[in-house]
């Protein structure tokens, strides 16, 4: 890492904690408007106590949501605390989508902790999740700005899009073709839409006009697809111990994800290869496939890289984020706001090494 990015990491390091600092009191409170045990559950999930209830300070996400909606209020000349109720309610609603995601996808461990189906039954996991996006929605009307409906339009179409690509996602497992573009629209829905409403309902909030509500928009719509074509790639060769899931996650799951995509659409021996394969795996069962032995999965991450999957996901998330440090161009806003949101979004490219 050269000095450059040493300096880009500790900016943004203090930019999250910041975050952390002015928004965790407020999602505590949100939170502890739920009834228990949803209360208990919800914490647990937010890595605040463990599965006996004891307290816990375990990582519960880099805040990357929540910090776009402070700078995004910052972008239109209000305090960062304006931002606050934007970041809280986007944090609510992506962690809903967590809860239940992990359920729907069998997924067992989530930041290096068992997940709450896993600790509480599916049934919590529902139950809290839909809590967490009905306090989203209180708290976003709660806000003390004149804009709030407005956010919560913003945040109630952001919602719709995420459960749109979840829908998406799940269909493309059992899918035996999906196109890139295909793909590309899906994670626009599931991962980018959030990720745009963090990035403009600060301003929102601010009361900035919309040419730069939607300029913030636009650069975290291509945050969004940057930060998930790392997510992708770190699905398939991340460390597990960085990740927090299994190895080879998205493989054992028959995700759909950038890099598989892109390699069957290729030409040449591995992506023929990779697509019998992976044809085979429709007559197989979920337990079959997770029944694999590691070098299987090994196999096949080899041919996706080979056939050029690995590198095209790696080209797609620079692509994305030059494109959403080009939205900022569109949008004036101070200097050192400006410098921060392009800071954020290195971090969100880089954050595989």
């Amino acid at each position: 890492m050269n000095q450059a990015d040493t300096s880009t990491g500790g900016a943004v390091s203090a930019l999250l904690e910041r975050c952390r600092t002015l928004s965790v009191p407020a999602l505590r409170a949100a939170v502890g408007r739920l009834a228990p045990p949803m209360n208990t559950v919800a914490a647990y999930h937010f890595g605040w106590i463990d599965a006996d209830g004891r307290p816990s300070d375990s990582d519960s996400g880099k805040a990357i949501r929540p910090a776009l909606a402070l700078l995004s209020a910052e972008a239109a000349g209000a305090a960062p605390e304006t931002g606050v109720p934007g970041a809280v309610a986007v944090e609510l609603v992506h962690n809903f989508s967590l809860l239940h995601d992990d359920l729907m996808d069998g997924d067992e461990q989530r930041r290096h902790r068992d997940t709450v189906w896993k600790v509480h039954g599916p049934g919590a996991a529902i139950l809290v999740g839909d809590a967490l996006f009905a306090v989203a929605n209180e708290v976003i009307l709660d806000a003390p700005s004149p804009r709030a409906p407005d956010a919560a339009r913003r945040l109630a179409a952001a919602s719709r899009k995420l459960v749109d690509g979840q829908a998406q996602d799940i269909t493309f497992e059992h899918q035996e073709r999906v196109t890139v573009a295909q793909c590309l629209e899906m994670e626009g829905n599931k991962t980018a839409a959030l990720l745009a409403c963090a990035a403009s309902i600060g301003a929102v909030l601010g009361d900035a006009d919309d040419a730069l509500a939607d300029a913030l928009d636009v650069y975290g719509h291509h945050l969004g697809l940057a930060f998930q074509a790392v997510d992708d790639l770190l699905g398939i060769w991340g460390d597990s111990r960085s990740t927090g899931k299994l190895t080879w996650s998205d493989l054992r799951r028959r995700k759909k994800s950038l890099p598989v995509v892109a390699a069957l659409a290729a030409e040449g021996l591995a992506a023929e290869r990779l697509t019998t394969l992976m044809t085979g795996d429709a007559k197989k069962t979920q337990q079959e496939i997770e029944d694999f032995d590691e070098a299987e999965f090994a196999t096949r991450a080899a041919l996706i890289d080979e056939a050029g999957g690995r590198a095209w996901t790696e080209a797609e998330a620079r692509r994305q984020y030059d494109m959403a440090v080009a939205a900022l161009d569109r949008a004036p806003m101070p200097v050192d706001v400006r410098e921060r949101l392009e800071a954020l979004a290195d971090f969100v490219v880089i954050r595989q090494k």
